[in-house]
């Protein structure tokens, strides 16, 4: 009774509501969200610099989280590159001095504070020509005045960065009086029209006062009140900001400060001065403001112009628009042909006379409606992660983050289940369920930045290197069964593999490696089907004849194994082979194919395991040892109870081996030989119960069936910064936001999923002379593309 009411139920569902409707509404969010933000960018200004020197929140104890855009945190290499040959000076009180010795820590985090507290003091890097100075100017006044005006002589070599700011000792040595409130007013009136000279060619930013926290302040500090700053605060942005009549000030207000100081003030051990976490983060924003545009650092978004569309790009934009533009003719076409063949009504019977042709559609529409669909996802891709016109925000991470959304699936993966059409171990539901429960935990490891939490770390290990064992088992029994190792093949999983990562290295102007799980499956699928192909081709049919070829196949794998460890351990063979042109083209990351062998390595056995365990598994199959008829266990009762409680046993000793794991560079080092083991076990508990092996989950096995699509788009619809941040659709109201981007990520992952499917079916046709001719076409378009980047790199350089 409870499945039928769950059948019904899920029918009404699907009657009202179908992936169809879904993906139109989620269109119809996208274009109110990008016109929501549009909006939002003219009417508040699409300068992500003010937002970062003004407005944030903490994420956590010690995470500031900048509106809108995402702030990195400067390594000292990065931080002696940006500011080579520069000057950087601070003038003002005690607190601009904290604030001095925060930002010379990330250039010497060796530098002490030390020294008269009451005076200047210089720091210089001869390394990098860095040159930073403190100057001791505690009041806004005439001696602040002379310093200031001295810089704006043209004789004078003016500092890069100018970071000022006064007020606290005005207020203590005249006690607070309203007479030093207006003579403040009167100094800084004088000193506005020289900052704003300063700011036309150099960095000028007035740094506001943060409040201060009354319980705390000694009794020659009591007079330093909240509401005193404030009205002081409220007299310099008046000020600066009206130096200039007719256009806006250039003299850049770092009030984000005040924001940060109210919430951690509380920790202060004076009441006036900041923690030293506080001042650190003030310090970074500066490092952002300042060296973003010139780094252009992946996570800091802050502050960073849009990029310039490459030359790969434009014609990319062009084909696109050309393709949208091509559909639409075709499709009015189209329509004004059935409007004339439209079926008109008999006048005796009253009867509508059927049109008996029904056209088919042509491969042209289906190849200019794919093209059309494609080119306006990669305008969404492009929104999303190079324009701006979203917002962008760092990851934190927290256990909460992680556990409640994998409880949440896991409860909605156990609800939708159904009965499997077969009952053989790894049927093909059973593998889509395996691929989306995995695929969906990795997509929660991303955007949680769960990475950083170790034990959590070497699980998603586990689930990659699953994930490529299933690629060896899979492409294994293929070949192995049905022996087909024709050039069709090869062609048509390749293109599947490899299409949406070809267009987006187009659009998103990133190498190939840069997706590295595509490069690291291509590769794999390459050697399995090389391996199997070569001579002597052993297939099942053949071995079936003569147990020798089953012993041929395992020296084939003994072979395959051997070369594996040889390039694990030879590094510098690895590199050379990779490093040939054109595969240095497809495998190099920033120089070098460091990161593709490390990748590689990693799960560098795996893929054998799965070929091995296809090939025992069919054997056994074929002798029929195995009893797979639904509801029987695997093997007889005795056997299946002891394997199943082994694999229990492993499958928690390796659980609690990867929890345990203190060391990251040595459990990477252990995990290629012991990752087995958990994937190993998981199979044997999935599938050694006849009644597991007979239902999976309907909603795991939806994902799974356009799991690669869901891994490669997250990079920039779902995540943001090629995956070091998120994509903010809905500011303010993070779950929400969450369920938005994801509703719309999926739908696109869906859509890609079709999209390659039906182009697939019209560029590789089952003809082998017309396949040679689109083969031929696809290496002369990407001989262009190869020639194309060649002249573009050498451009940027």
């Amino acid at each position: 009774m409870a499945a039928l009411a769950y059948n019904l139920g899920k029918r009404e569902i699907n009657h009202y509501f179908s992936v169809r409707s879904a993906k139109v509404l989620a269109l119809v969010a996208v274009l109110l969200l990008a016109a929501c933000h549009l909006a939002s960018r003219r009417y508040r200004g699409n300068d992500s610099c003010e937002y970062l020197l003004s407005s944030g929140r903490f994420l956590g104890e010690k995470v500031w989280q900048p509106h809108s855009c995402m702030m990195h945190k400067y390594k000292i290499s990065e931080a002696k590159n940006c500011l080579v040959d520069k000057h950087i000076a601070f003038i003002g009180d005690s607190r601009i001095r904290q604030l001095f010795y925060s930002f010379v820590k990330i250039i010497n985090p060796q530098f002490k504070e030390e020294g008269n507290k009451h005076e200047n003091i210089p720091f210089e890097d001869k390394t990098a020509s860095v040159k930073v100075d403190f100057l001791w100017h505690p009041e806004v006044n005439g001696s602040m005045k002379q310093c200031i005006k001295v810089w704006t002589e043209d004789s004078i070599a003016k500092p890069h960065v100018i970071v000022a700011g006064a007020a606290t000792w005005s207020i203590k040595i005249h006690n607070g009086s309203s007479e030093a409130l207006s003579q403040y007013k009167m100094n800084i009136t004088s000193i506005a029209p020289l900052l704003e000279k300063l700011a036309k060619t150099s960095d000028v930013y007035w740094v506001l006062q943060d409040p201060v926290y009354e319980d705390l302040l000694s009794e020659n500090r009591k007079m330093i009140t909240n509401e005193k700053i404030d009205a002081y605060n409220e007299a310099a942005v008046s000020i600066l900001n009206s130096s200039t009549r007719n256009s806006k000030s250039n003299v850049k207000m770092f009030s984000v400060s005040k924001l940060i100081a109210q919430e951690t003030i509380m920790e202060s051990l004076d009441g006036l001065h900041l923690p030293e976490s506080s001042r650190e983060t003030n310090a970074m924003i500066l490092m952002n403001v300042y060296c973003n545009k010139i780094l252009k650092p992946v996570d800091g978004s802050c502050c960073q112009p849009r990029p310039p569309l490459t030359l790969i790009q434009k014609l990319a934009a062009c084909f696109f628009t050309l393709s949208i533009i091509g559909y639409l003719i075709f499709y009015i076409i189209h329509r004004n042909a059935h409007r004339k063949n439209k079926p008109c009504t008999d006048l005796e019977s009253g009867e509508e006379k059927k049109n008996i042709i029904n056209t088919p559609v042509s491969s042209l529409e289906i190849l200019l409606q794919s093209f059309c669909k494609l080119g306006l996802i990669m305008a969404y891709f492009y929104m999303c992660d190079r324009a701006n016109l979203f917002m962008k925000e760092n990851k934190f991470y927290t256990h909460s983050s992680f556990f409640i959304p994998i409880i949440y699936i896991l409860v909605l993966g156990v609800f939708y289940n159904e009965n499997t059409k077969e009952t053989k171990v790894l049927n093909r539901e059973q593998t889509d369920e395996w691929k989306g429960w995995m695929q969906l935990v990795i997509l929660i490891y991303h955007i949680s930045g769960a990475s950083t939490f170790l034990p959590v770390y070497m699980h998603i290990r586990v689930l990659v290197a699953a994930y490529l064992f299933q690629t060896g088992y899979g492409h294994f029994s293929y070949f192995w069964i049905k022996g087909d190792f024709g050039i069709h093949r090869v062609c048509q999983v390749l293109f599947r593999l490899n299409f949406l990562v070809v267009v987006l290295c187009i659009v998103m102007d990133r190498p190939y490696q840069f997706y590295y799980f595509v490069p690291l499956v291509t590769v794999w699928f390459m050697v399995i089907y090389v391996t199997l192909a070569l001579w002597p081709q052993i297939i099942q049919k053949k071995a079936n004849g003569n147990c020798f070829w089953h012993f041929g196949l395992l020296l084939k794998l003994g072979f395959l194994l051997l070369f594996i460890c040889f390039l694990a351990y030879s590094q510098g063979a690895f590199e050379k082979i990779f490093s040939l042109w054109p595969l240095s083209k497809c495998f190099e990351l920033k120089g070098n194919v460091y990161e593709w062998w490390f990748r590689w390595r990693l799960d560098r056995y795996v893929v054998f395991h799965g070929m091995l365990f296809a090939f025992i598994y069919l054997a056994l199959q074929k002798r029929q040892i195995l009893s797979e008829g639904k509801g029987e266990p695997l093997f007889s009762n005795k056997i299946s109870n002891f394997l199943l409680f082994i694999s229990v046993v492993s499958f928690l000793t390796y659980s609690i081996w990867a929890s345990s794991c203190k060391n990251k560079a040595e459990c990477n080092e252990l995990h290629p030989s012991v990752s087995v083991v958990q994937i190993l076990a998981f199979i044997l508990i999935r599938n050694i119960p006849g009644y597991a092996r007979s239902v999976y989950s309907s909603f795991f096995a939806w994902f799974g069936k356009i799991s690669l699509e869901l891994f490669i788009c997250q990079y920039h619809i779902w995540l943001a910064a090629d995956t070091r941040g998120i994509l903010v659709l809905i500011p303010g109201n993070p779950m929400l936001n969450i369920i938005v981007s994801t509703f719309i990520f999926v739908c696109v992952a869906h859509e890609i999923s079709q999209i390659t499917n039906d182009l697939a079916q019209i560029i590789i046709p089952k003809d082998n002379s017309s396949l040679l001719k689109r083969l031929a076409c696809i290496a002369a378009f990407f001989c262009g593309l190869l020639i194309l980047s060649s002249i573009q790199d050498k451009s940027k350089h």
